[in-house]
């Protein structure tokens, strides 16, 4: 559930952006090559902004020096790092309620029902950033489903960047963070004061595994899922890279499975593997019959 780019706007100045038209165009083609992430033009301030505490701890005087430096030799673990500041992650606990109403109404009675004989169930949380996505299933699944208890139950939750991924293993999150959109009586039961902070309980960081993934290289070996959310991070993608995951996720859900994008993105022009169904508020993707 992150968000990918570049949000809002900041001042310009040819005096305060020391990199090159060269380097820009380097780090444009190496985060579209790396991340699927477009970078337009006149970004350049944003991109030194962002890129300015990596080249200080780094030990470069100034970002230019950087992006030199890995147009001559582009170290892979700097490259990553680069690319880590030039995501925007935006999250929040319950994001959106609507999925999650169709998930406690809908869509999980119905799973369960049919999966009684195999009492298994896999849900990927795709492009899950900080971790308030999982979590929320995961306090969703507890607190509505105990039945599930007993079941072989995996909660995956994927993302393109190592920083977000280690918050969200950690589980401790900020007063603001778990005041946007966390019901107080989920806040009294899943969570524990840490100082200022809020960690999250040890049974629900058990039930979400964490692990780097990036959704335009090839996925590794999966089982097929039975509900994937992969939300507010299609938009961000050109028409291509949107087809190729698209396609790529048909052969990852199951053909009785269900499929959460954010609300304002859609299948339309992007794929014929999926139909759209409701629930409520809720809009959700299902496989097509003979896909």
């Amino acid at each position: 559930m992150r968000q990918v780019g570049f949000a809002g706007s900041g001042p310009r100045g040819a005096a305060l952006v020391t990199i090159s038209k060269p380097q820009f165009e380097f780090l444009r083609e190496t985060v579209r090559n790396r991340a699927a992430i477009v970078i337009e033009p006149g970004k350049e301030y944003l991109v030194e902004s962002r890129l300015c505490p990596i080249a200080k701890e780094a030990g470069y005087d100034s970002p230019d020096s950087l992006l030199a430096q890995l147009m001559a030799a582009p170290a892979p673990a700097m490259v990553d790092r680069v690319i880590d500041a030039m995501t925007t992650n935006e999250t929040s606990f319950v994001r959106d309620q609507h999925p999650f109403a169709a998930l406690e109404s809908e869509i999980l009675p119905a799973l369960i029902d049919a999966r009684r004989t195999t009492r298994r169930l896999r849900i990927w949380s795709a492009a899950c950033s900080s971790g308030q996505e999982p979590y929320t299933i995961a306090m969703l699944l507890d607190q509505h489903f105990p039945e599930l208890r007993t079941w072989s139950v995996e909660i995956l939750a994927t993302d393109l960047s190592p920083t977000v991924l280690d918050i969200a293993r950690n589980g401790v999150y900020s007063q603001v963070e778990v005041n946007r959109g966390l019901p107080a009586n989920l806040l009294l039961e899943y969570f524990q004061r840490d100082g200022v902070s809020w960690s999250i309980s040890d049974s629900i960081k058990r039930a979400v595994t964490f692990r780097r993934l990036n959704l335009i290289e090839p996925w590794p070996a999966m089982e097929p899922m039975d509900i994937v959310f992969i939300r507010n991070v299609m938009i961000y993608f050109d028409i291509e890279t949107k087809v190729r995951i698209m396609t790529q996720m048909a052969k990852h859900l199951r053909t009785d499975g269900f499929l959460f994008l954010g609300a304002a993105e859609s299948m339309i022009g992007v794929s014929d593997y999926f139909e759209r169904h409701t629930s409520g508020k809720s809009v959700f993707y299902r496989p097509s019959e003979g896909r």
